[in-house]
């Protein structure tokens, strides 16, 4: 048996109406049929609570004697023995009497739930555990009586029971809630309007963050990407510059403006691994960002704008805040930029704030890994500096009539060979130190025109003038090469974490490393190649990109792993400190290929208990189900042909009915086993048309009796893609497995609707439903649920219904019928307008 359902009444305080509510519904149930029981419930005198307890069986209660006194508290024996549908336990958080069977009521509860029962109960905001601290200082008053959160949160249903402070008070003040020797005092301490106006704000948001939670799973099992706007979320997109500090700051500001707002930092990185922000810009904003109360997010992806349009819509955000761009002016000429992009494509569902700071046009000034040596752009201008310049400074100071002197002169020089230090690196100015010389010798040193040197001073101020450019020279190569080391050493860090942290996720996509291979070292293809022993040959695992090579041979870079297994590179030859982090690479993609075998295989022993579970089950079928209908009709038969009886035309008829019914019965249960078998082979390849719903629907329901169902139909429908044998057996099995089920007081309801591209058929019943665990399985083969007899079926109507939907591109799922019940709910695709190519589809069709 499956576990009950827990449905909780949610109060901001005592008196608000959760018991009333709650017998309100169970007086509603017992009118529909369920048979529902009061297991405790106290009314405290209030009398119209006590009035509705009349008309509800009561079980008995459990008496304890505790300090000379005697208590009673709910006696879970008797409501275990009882055994009712649903049972209503009022005060969820009471702490029961010493030497009751348990500690605490939420716990009788588990026992009841865990016996399939049912229960429905109240709670007060201020009983949740979580929300003791609170409740004391708002009200003064510290909470003995509380019940764990997770509790709470686990209920099926959670029911907000609400009242205004002011109508409370009214309640209070009439007598309806304490005597009224306790009214005076309860006025002026516990329900005074601000306490009670903050507790009901603690209920309303404790409950819509749990709606929150089915707002997001729904969206989830449905994929819905557009924004719905039942919640203020702003997302801060993140540079990892200095400004994102600004941001996260406004963003809060602008959250605090409304209630129960959230915040979600994101930072987008690149997939190519060798370029990120600062890592300790970004921790500071995480820190910052949850100390306000916020969550951080890191996002890959090499399309930032998409990326952080496609995360604030996952999220279901409704604001996006972005800093203005730290480019340059002359910096636009590569695009429009992130803020400009998210703006235009962002849509009318998501509002775009763009935040001026301090770094606003000052460059965006990001470290960076690769490319960190001088580019070819500097290096060309170091050479211009260091060799022209000199030339030209030297023309420009022959043409003065009154020179600077010697001094000045190699001054003017040694500036020039700095400038090409700091452009160009060593080389330019080495050279700007050679040409320097040169020209201090020919031009500025007497005697001139000469390249002697008559003043041993002039010659001691050239070679100091030299020494000092090469020292200059060789201290900025070596801090660029630090630099590109450090940043190179950093980005190997940030990879080799990426891989550890996949290791640790258990992420099996060997294509996606694959990929992630060839962008970060900018390669053309990348496979994975592997051979079962030296003299096979080589075969490939994995691969990406266009033209990858068959041997490690033929690679431009290869990187063993193990004896026979390769990682291939083509596209260009690869220094040799790259592949330090190459052989990591390699090493993952070895991990990972291995971890997607052991799933495959996993996958294939699920496959192979599944069929042997099934021919198990198929036996047992045969060896009963099939059997009770050839019994009968055997018996019927041998009847029929006995000479010592003397039957009468009513007898004959009769036992003639009973063959018949046996037969038709039978021969159900062998088309149900022959559709199953064809859905585990994958031969049942559906026919889809156009057609109209209330063609095939109606034919469908020739099994059923008459006035047993009622068809709602609208005339408006778009047609459906379908097959219509298929549709037609789907229907069937699904309105009479209703009908079935179905207590019979009112027809069960079969509907449609239109919802954008799908057509919904809804089967809906009146009968005791299904509980939330069980709605899956009862699609399994050879499944019954709850107590239905043996020669009902086999078990495999929703089974071959499912795999019917499914096989037409369309969905079969089970939900609770508002009110008590089950509803199959069948979608299906519309047809597309205009379309003429559904019978394109290959006739080959297997079918019943």
């Amino acid at each position: 048996m499956g576990r009950g359902t827990l449905r909780i009444y949610l109060g901001a305080a005592p008196g608000v109406g959760k018991t009333y509510a709650m017998l309100s519904e169970a007086h509603r149930r017992v009118e529909r049929g369920t048979d529902c029981v009061v297991a405790f419930v106290e009314h405290h005198g209030r009398p119209r609570t006590e009035v509705l307890l009349h008309g509800l069986e009561q079980v008995r209660r459990s008496e304890i004697g505790y300090r000379s006194a005697v208590f009673t508290e709910m006696d879970v024996d008797a409501v275990l023995e009882r055994a009712p549908t649903v049972a209503l336990v009022d005060e969820l958080a009471h702490t029961n009497v010493p030497g009751s069977r348990n500690a605490k009521r939420w716990q009788d509860v588990e026992e009841l739930l865990k016996a399939g029962i049912d229960v429905i109960s109240t709670v007060n905001i201020q009983h949740l555990e979580s929300l003791g601290d609170v409740v004391e200082s708002i009200t003064g008053v510290r909470q003995r009586e509380t019940v764990p959160d997770e509790v709470v949160r686990r209920a099926d249903q959670i029911e907000l029971v609400d009242m205004s402070p002011q109508a409370l008070r009214r309640r209070m003040a009439h007598g309806n809630i304490y005597q009224p020797d306790k009214m005076d005092a309860a006025l002026s301490n516990y329900f005074r309007p601000g306490n009670l106006t903050a507790l009901r704000e603690l209920a309303l948001l404790w409950v819509a963050d749990r709606v929150d939670e089915y707002l997001q799973q729904y969206r989830g099992e449905h994929n819905i990407r557009t924004t719905w706007q039942a919640r203020e979320r702003i997302v801060v997109g993140l540079t990892g510059g200095p400004e994102g500090r600004t941001l996260i700051r406004r963003a809060a500001r602008m959250a605090a403006k409304g209630s129960g707002s959230e915040i979600l930092a994101v930072y987008i990185a690149r997939s190519d691994g060798l370029t990120s922000a600062s890592p300790k810009e970004l921790t500071v904003q995480r820190t910052l960002v949850e100390d306000l109360g916020g969550s951080f997010h890191h996002v890959i992806g090499d399309d930032i704008p998409a990326a952080l349009l496609e995360f604030a819509r996952g999220v279901n955000a409704t604001q996006i805040v972005l800093g203005s761009s730290r480019r340059k002016a002359w910096q636009y000429v590569y695009g429009p930029g992130v803020g400009a992009t998210v703006a235009r494509e962002s849509g009318p569902d998501l509002d775009v704030h763009i935040v001026t700071h301090e770094e606003v046009a000052k460059g965006r000034g990001l470290p960076i890994a690769r490319g960190a040596r001088l580019g070819r752009a500097r290096i060309i201008w170091g050479w211009l500096v260091g060799v022209v310049g000199p030339v030209l400074l030297a023309v420009v100071l022959r043409s003065m009539e009154d020179a600077p002197g010697l001094a000045n002169d190699v001054l003017l020089f040694l500036f020039l060979t700095v400038a090409a230090a700091l452009l160009g690196g060593l080389r330019p100015a080495l050279a700007s130190a050679a040409v320097g010389c040169m020209l201090l010798n020919y031009w500025f040193t007497p005697p001139t025109h000469t390249w002697t040197v008559q003043d041993p001073e002039n010659l001691v101020a050239i070679g100091i003038f030299f020494a000092v450019a090469v020292a200059v020279s060789s201290v900025v190569d070596l801090a660029a090469r630090r630099t590109h080391q450090a940043a190179r050493l950093r980005a190997e860090s940030e990879i080799l974490s990426f891989l550890a942290g996949s290791v640790l996720r258990g992420e099996t996509a060997l294509d996606a490393l694959l990929e992630r291979v060839r962008e970060t070292f900018a390669m053309e293809s990348v496979a994975l190649l592997e051979r079962k022993s030296d003299v096979e040959p080589w075969s490939c695992a994995g691969s990406v990109g266009p033209a990858p090579v068959a041997r490690p041979d033929d690679a431009d870079v290869d990187m063993p792993v193990g004896d026979n297994l390769a990682l291939a590179l083509s596209g260009r030859v690869l220094p040799a400190e790259d592949r330090r982090v190459l052989g990591a690479f390699a090493a993952q993609a070895a991990v990972v290929l291995d971890r997607q075998r052991l799933v495959g295989e996993a996958e294939q022993a699920r496959r192979l208990a599944e069929g042997n579970r099934i021919r198990t089950a198929l036996l047992a079928a045969v060896s009963h189900d099939l059997r009770t209908p050839l019994a009968a009709i055997k018996a019927a038969v041998s009847s029929l042909r006995s000479d010592d009886v003397a039957w009468s035309e009513e007898d004959e008829a009769e036992l003639l009915e009973g063959i018949e019914d046996g037969a038709d019965r039978l021969d159900h249960l062998v088309g149900n086993l022959l559709d199953m078998s064809r859905l585990q082979t994958g031969t049942v390849r559906p026919l889809i048309r156009e057609i109209d719903l209330d063609e095939v629907v109606p034919m469908a329901l020739g099994g059923v009796p008459e006035g047993s169902v009622e068809l709602d139909i609208p005339e408006t429908l778009p047609m459906v893609a379908v097959d219509p044998g298929l549709l037609e057996r789907v229907v069937a099995n699904l309105v009479e497995n209703a009908v079935k089920y179905h207590p019979g007081r009112e027809p069960v309801a079969v509907a449609a609707s239109a919802l954008g591209s799908r057509v919904e058929l809804r089967v809906v019943d009146r009968g005791r439903g299904v509980p939330d665990e069980a709605k899956d399985r009862i699609f399994e083969p050879f499944q019954r649920y709850g107590d239905a007899p043996r020669g009902s079926g086999v078990g495999l109507g929703l089974a071959v219904s499912r795999g019917f939907a499914e096989a037409m591109g369309g969905t079969l799922d089970a939900e609770d019928t508002p009110g008590g019940g089950l509803t199959m709910v069948l979608t299906l695709a519309a047809a597309a307008a205009g379309g003429g190519g559904a019978d394109a589809e290959p006739p080959a069709r297997v079918t019943s």
